[in-house]
Protein backbone atom coordinates (compact mmCIF):
# COMPACT_ATOMS: atom_id res chain seq x y z
CA UNK A 1 0.00 0.00 0.00
CA UNK A 2 1.84 3.21 -1.16
CA UNK A 3 1.12 6.71 -0.18
CA UNK A 4 -0.58 8.86 -2.02
CA UNK A 5 -0.61 13.03 -1.81
CA UNK A 6 -4.09 14.11 -0.84
CA UNK A 7 -5.58 10.54 0.46
CA UNK A 8 -8.74 10.61 2.59
CA UNK A 9 -9.40 7.51 4.47
CA UNK A 10 -12.98 7.31 5.04
CA UNK A 11 -14.29 4.99 8.29
CA UNK A 12 -18.08 4.05 7.94
CA UNK A 13 -17.57 3.42 4.72
CA UNK A 14 -20.41 1.04 4.13
CA UNK A 15 -22.85 2.71 6.08
CA UNK A 16 -24.64 6.34 5.35
CA UNK A 17 -23.14 8.92 6.07
CA UNK A 18 -19.46 7.00 4.99
CA UNK A 19 -20.50 6.26 1.64
CA UNK A 20 -21.94 9.07 0.41
CA UNK A 21 -18.88 10.84 1.64
CA UNK A 22 -16.57 8.25 -0.44
CA UNK A 23 -18.36 8.56 -3.41
CA UNK A 24 -18.69 12.67 -2.95
CA UNK A 25 -14.73 13.03 -2.23
CA UNK A 26 -14.78 10.38 -5.70
CA UNK A 27 -16.58 12.22 -7.32
CA UNK A 28 -14.82 15.82 -6.33
CA UNK A 29 -11.35 13.89 -7.72
CA UNK A 30 -10.15 13.08 -4.85
CA UNK A 31 -8.13 9.58 -3.58
CA UNK A 32 -9.86 7.80 -1.29
CA UNK A 33 -9.38 4.56 0.63
CA UNK A 34 -11.91 3.02 2.84
CA UNK A 35 -11.67 1.16 5.94
CA UNK A 36 -13.84 -1.87 6.12
CA UNK A 37 -14.50 -4.80 7.72
CA UNK A 38 -15.01 -7.28 4.94
CA UNK A 39 -13.60 -6.42 1.24
CA UNK A 40 -16.05 -8.89 -0.30
CA UNK A 41 -19.18 -7.49 1.31
CA UNK A 42 -21.98 -6.10 -1.22
CA UNK A 43 -21.55 -2.35 0.14
CA UNK A 44 -17.57 -2.79 0.07
CA UNK A 45 -17.58 -3.89 -3.57
CA UNK A 46 -20.20 -1.35 -4.41
CA UNK A 47 -17.34 1.81 -3.35
CA UNK A 48 -14.63 0.17 -4.77
CA UNK A 49 -16.72 0.07 -8.40
CA UNK A 50 -17.33 3.66 -7.40
CA UNK A 51 -13.31 4.28 -7.16
CA UNK A 52 -12.09 3.80 -3.89
CA UNK A 53 -9.42 1.91 -2.75
CA UNK A 54 -10.68 -0.81 0.10
CA UNK A 55 -8.37 -1.81 3.39
CA UNK A 56 -9.32 -4.23 5.87
CA UNK A 57 -9.44 -2.59 9.30
CA UNK A 58 -11.54 -3.00 12.74
CA UNK A 59 -11.84 -0.51 15.81
CA UNK A 60 -11.16 -3.11 17.90
CA UNK A 61 -8.09 -3.89 16.14
CA UNK A 62 -5.20 -0.93 16.86
CA UNK A 63 -2.86 -2.81 14.72
CA UNK A 64 -5.45 -2.77 11.36
CA UNK A 65 -5.64 1.28 12.06
CA UNK A 66 -1.99 1.80 11.61
CA UNK A 67 -1.93 -0.12 8.13
CA UNK A 68 -4.93 1.73 7.32
CA UNK A 69 -3.74 5.00 7.87
CA UNK A 70 -0.44 4.40 6.44
CA UNK A 71 -0.23 7.73 3.75
CA UNK A 72 -3.14 9.04 4.79
CA UNK A 73 -3.35 12.84 4.52
CA UNK A 74 -7.17 13.54 5.58
CA UNK A 75 -9.09 11.54 7.61
CA UNK A 76 -13.43 11.54 8.14
CA UNK A 77 -14.29 9.63 11.11
CA UNK A 78 -17.86 8.08 11.76
CA UNK A 79 -18.28 7.51 15.18
CA UNK A 80 -17.88 3.64 16.42
CA UNK A 81 -21.04 3.30 18.03
CA UNK A 82 -21.72 0.32 20.59
CA UNK A 83 -25.11 0.27 20.51
CA UNK A 84 -27.35 -3.01 22.53
CA UNK A 85 -30.10 -4.03 24.30
CA UNK A 86 -29.14 -1.72 27.28
CA UNK A 87 -28.47 1.28 24.84
CA UNK A 88 -24.79 2.74 24.49
CA UNK A 89 -22.08 1.26 25.40
CA UNK A 90 -20.37 4.60 25.68
CA UNK A 91 -16.81 2.99 27.07
CA UNK A 92 -16.75 1.13 24.23
CA UNK A 93 -17.59 4.13 21.37
CA UNK A 94 -15.21 6.54 22.93
CA UNK A 95 -12.48 4.15 23.25
CA UNK A 96 -12.69 2.66 19.90
CA UNK A 97 -12.78 6.72 18.73
CA UNK A 98 -9.97 7.63 21.00
CA UNK A 99 -7.71 4.82 19.36
CA UNK A 100 -8.37 5.59 15.71
CA UNK A 101 -7.26 9.06 16.40
CA UNK A 102 -4.55 8.08 18.46
CA UNK A 103 -3.64 5.96 15.51
CA UNK A 104 -4.24 8.90 13.04
CA UNK A 105 -1.78 11.37 14.86
CA UNK A 106 0.96 8.66 14.88
CA UNK A 107 0.70 8.63 11.27
CA UNK A 108 0.82 12.33 10.63
CA UNK A 109 -2.90 12.88 9.48
CA UNK A 110 -2.98 16.50 8.36
CA UNK A 111 -6.79 16.80 8.77
CA UNK A 112 -9.65 14.99 10.88
CA UNK A 113 -13.37 15.65 9.53
CA UNK A 114 -15.14 14.08 12.70
CA UNK A 115 -19.17 13.49 12.05
CA UNK A 116 -21.30 13.48 15.60
CA UNK A 117 -24.86 14.67 16.44
CA UNK A 118 -26.04 17.85 17.10
CA UNK A 119 -26.50 19.54 20.22
CA UNK A 120 -29.58 19.69 21.90
CA UNK A 121 -29.01 19.04 25.38
CA UNK A 122 -27.12 17.35 28.36
CA UNK A 123 -29.17 14.30 27.91
CA UNK A 124 -29.82 14.15 24.40
CA UNK A 125 -29.58 10.20 23.01
CA UNK A 126 -25.68 8.98 22.43
CA UNK A 127 -23.43 11.83 22.59
CA UNK A 128 -21.42 11.50 25.64
CA UNK A 129 -19.14 9.08 23.91
CA UNK A 130 -19.24 11.38 20.73
CA UNK A 131 -17.93 14.31 23.00
CA UNK A 132 -15.09 12.26 24.32
CA UNK A 133 -14.39 11.44 21.09
CA UNK A 134 -14.35 14.97 19.55
CA UNK A 135 -12.27 16.28 22.79
CA UNK A 136 -9.34 13.62 21.35
CA UNK A 137 -9.81 15.21 17.76
CA UNK A 138 -9.28 18.61 19.10
CA UNK A 139 -6.17 17.92 21.00
CA UNK A 140 -5.00 15.38 17.99
CA UNK A 141 -2.42 18.34 16.91
CA UNK A 142 -4.06 17.81 13.40
CA UNK A 143 -6.27 20.32 11.73
CA UNK A 144 -10.04 19.06 12.66
CA UNK A 145 -13.55 19.96 11.56
CA UNK A 146 -16.38 18.96 13.44
CA UNK A 147 -19.58 17.80 12.12
CA UNK A 148 -22.85 17.43 14.41
CA UNK A 149 -26.15 16.30 12.01
CA UNK A 150 -29.55 15.94 12.94
CA UNK A 151 -31.64 14.02 11.91
CA UNK A 152 -31.29 12.29 8.98
CA UNK A 153 -34.24 12.68 5.85
CA UNK A 154 -32.86 8.96 5.36
CA UNK A 155 -35.05 8.14 8.26
CA UNK A 156 -37.80 7.79 7.07
CA UNK A 157 -36.70 4.89 5.04
CA UNK A 158 -36.05 2.66 7.90
CA UNK A 159 -37.39 -0.79 8.76
CA UNK A 160 -38.45 -2.14 11.92
CA UNK A 161 -37.84 0.44 14.75
CA UNK A 162 -39.50 1.63 17.16
CA UNK A 163 -39.41 5.07 16.36
CA UNK A 164 -38.97 6.73 12.60
CA UNK A 165 -39.18 5.18 9.89
CA UNK A 166 -42.73 4.09 8.11
CA UNK A 167 -44.42 1.13 9.51
CA UNK A 168 -48.40 0.61 7.93
CA UNK A 169 -48.47 4.07 6.94
CA UNK A 170 -47.62 5.98 10.00
CA UNK A 171 -44.23 7.66 11.02
CA UNK A 172 -43.96 7.56 14.69
CA UNK A 173 -41.44 9.70 16.48
CA UNK A 174 -40.46 11.73 19.93
CA UNK A 175 -40.98 15.14 17.85
CA UNK A 176 -44.26 17.13 18.71
CA UNK A 177 -46.19 16.96 15.56
CA UNK A 178 -46.78 20.34 15.18
CA UNK A 179 -42.83 21.94 15.95
CA UNK A 180 -40.70 22.33 13.56
CA UNK A 181 -38.54 19.46 13.04
CA UNK A 182 -34.72 20.21 11.95
CA UNK A 183 -33.57 17.30 9.13
CA UNK A 184 -30.63 16.82 6.60
CA UNK A 185 -29.97 15.35 3.81
CA UNK A 186 -26.98 12.41 4.08
CA UNK A 187 -25.94 14.15 0.40
CA UNK A 188 -25.38 17.53 2.06
CA UNK A 189 -23.19 15.80 5.03
CA UNK A 190 -21.39 14.66 2.31
CA UNK A 191 -20.93 17.78 0.37
CA UNK A 192 -19.92 19.85 3.72
CA UNK A 193 -17.30 17.10 4.57
CA UNK A 194 -16.18 17.54 0.92
CA UNK A 195 -15.68 21.38 1.36
CA UNK A 196 -14.09 21.38 4.74
CA UNK A 197 -11.70 18.69 3.17
CA UNK A 198 -10.70 21.32 0.42
CA UNK A 199 -10.12 24.36 2.49
CA UNK A 200 -8.81 22.49 5.57
CA UNK A 201 -6.96 26.01 7.06
CA UNK A 202 -10.98 27.74 6.76
CA UNK A 203 -12.39 25.17 8.82
CA UNK A 204 -9.76 24.34 10.77
CA UNK A 205 -11.15 24.37 14.64
CA UNK A 206 -14.58 24.98 13.12
CA UNK A 207 -18.09 22.75 15.13
CA UNK A 208 -20.67 22.93 12.01
CA UNK A 209 -24.74 22.53 13.51
CA UNK A 210 -25.65 20.88 10.31
CA UNK A 211 -29.61 21.37 9.26
CA UNK A 212 -31.25 21.25 5.77
CA UNK A 213 -34.68 22.07 6.71
CA UNK A 214 -37.18 22.67 9.85
CA UNK A 215 -40.39 21.13 8.69
CA UNK A 216 -42.96 20.05 11.18
CA UNK A 217 -43.82 16.25 11.35
CA UNK A 218 -46.82 16.58 10.43
CA UNK A 219 -45.73 18.77 7.14
CA UNK A 220 -43.31 16.08 6.32
CA UNK A 221 -45.92 13.39 6.50
CA UNK A 222 -48.28 15.38 3.98
CA UNK A 223 -45.36 16.10 1.88
CA UNK A 224 -44.39 12.12 1.49
CA UNK A 225 -48.35 11.38 0.91
CA UNK A 226 -48.53 13.90 -2.01
CA UNK A 227 -45.03 12.80 -3.54
CA UNK A 228 -45.78 8.98 -3.76
CA UNK A 229 -49.30 8.44 -3.43
CA UNK A 230 -49.45 6.79 -0.14
CA UNK A 231 -51.23 8.50 2.68
CA UNK A 232 -48.94 8.62 5.51
CA UNK A 233 -49.58 10.13 9.12
CA UNK A 234 -47.75 11.16 11.70
CA UNK A 235 -47.99 9.63 15.28
CA UNK A 236 -46.42 11.33 18.15
CA UNK A 237 -45.35 9.02 21.40
CA UNK A 238 -46.19 9.90 24.32
CA UNK A 239 -43.72 10.54 27.43
CA UNK A 240 -44.37 7.50 29.11
CA UNK A 241 -44.17 5.49 25.74
CA UNK A 242 -40.29 7.40 24.93
CA UNK A 243 -39.51 6.04 28.52
CA UNK A 244 -40.39 2.60 28.53
CA UNK A 245 -38.47 2.24 25.37
CA UNK A 246 -35.37 3.13 27.49
CA UNK A 247 -33.72 5.96 29.64
CA UNK A 248 -31.91 7.79 26.45
CA UNK A 249 -35.41 7.68 24.51
CA UNK A 250 -37.43 9.47 27.68
CA UNK A 251 -34.38 11.90 28.27
CA UNK A 252 -34.60 12.69 24.86
CA UNK A 253 -38.20 12.97 24.58
CA UNK A 254 -37.71 15.15 27.56
CA UNK A 255 -34.61 17.79 25.92
CA UNK A 256 -36.55 17.86 22.36
CA UNK A 257 -39.45 19.75 24.90
CA UNK A 258 -37.20 21.85 27.64
CA UNK A 259 -34.19 22.74 24.95
CA UNK A 260 -36.68 23.90 22.28
CA UNK A 261 -34.86 20.99 19.96
CA UNK A 262 -31.42 21.07 18.29
CA UNK A 263 -29.91 24.12 17.97
CA UNK A 264 -28.57 24.12 14.21
CA UNK A 265 -29.11 27.00 12.31
CA UNK A 266 -29.99 26.31 8.47
CA UNK A 267 -29.58 30.03 7.05
CA UNK A 268 -25.73 29.42 8.57
CA UNK A 269 -25.33 25.98 7.35
CA UNK A 270 -26.31 27.24 3.62
CA UNK A 271 -24.28 30.24 3.67
CA UNK A 272 -21.21 27.47 3.49
CA UNK A 273 -23.12 25.25 1.13
CA UNK A 274 -25.62 27.30 -1.12
CA UNK A 275 -26.92 23.86 -2.61
CA UNK A 276 -28.15 23.09 0.33
CA UNK A 277 -31.25 20.37 0.15
CA UNK A 278 -34.77 21.39 1.83
CA UNK A 279 -37.18 18.34 2.27
CA UNK A 280 -39.13 19.35 -0.59
CA UNK A 281 -35.89 19.22 -2.53
CA UNK A 282 -34.81 15.66 -1.00
CA UNK A 283 -37.84 14.23 -1.80
CA UNK A 284 -38.42 15.13 -5.54
CA UNK A 285 -34.56 13.69 -5.75
CA UNK A 286 -34.01 10.67 -4.55
CA UNK A 287 -36.41 10.21 -1.45
CA UNK A 288 -39.97 10.14 -2.93
CA UNK A 289 -38.71 7.20 -5.17
CA UNK A 290 -37.45 5.60 -2.87
CA UNK A 291 -40.28 5.76 -0.05
CA UNK A 292 -42.54 4.71 -3.01
CA UNK A 293 -40.62 1.59 -3.72
CA UNK A 294 -40.83 0.52 0.31
CA UNK A 295 -44.50 1.47 0.80
CA UNK A 296 -45.24 -0.54 -2.47
CA UNK A 297 -43.89 -3.35 -1.40
CA UNK A 298 -43.99 -3.52 2.43
CA UNK A 299 -41.37 -6.70 2.67
CA UNK A 300 -39.04 -4.64 0.60
CA UNK A 301 -35.54 -3.78 2.17
CA UNK A 302 -34.67 -0.30 1.77
CA UNK A 303 -31.97 1.11 0.07
CA UNK A 304 -28.12 1.64 1.11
Amino acid sequence: MSPRQNLILVTGATGKQGGATARRLLASGAAVRALVRDAQAPAARDVAMAGAELVVGDFDAPQTLAHALAGVTGLFAIPPAAYGPRGWDVELEAARGETLVTAASRAGVEHIVFTGIASMGDASWGTTGKQRIEDAVAASGARYTLLRPVRFMENYLLRAMPVDGISDGVHRHLFPADKPMKVIALADIADIAAIAFADPDRFHGRVLELAGDAITPLAAAAAITRSTGHQVRYQEVTEADADALGTEIGNTWRSIRHTGGWVADVDEVRAIHPGLRTFDTWLAETGASQLKALLDDPEATAPR
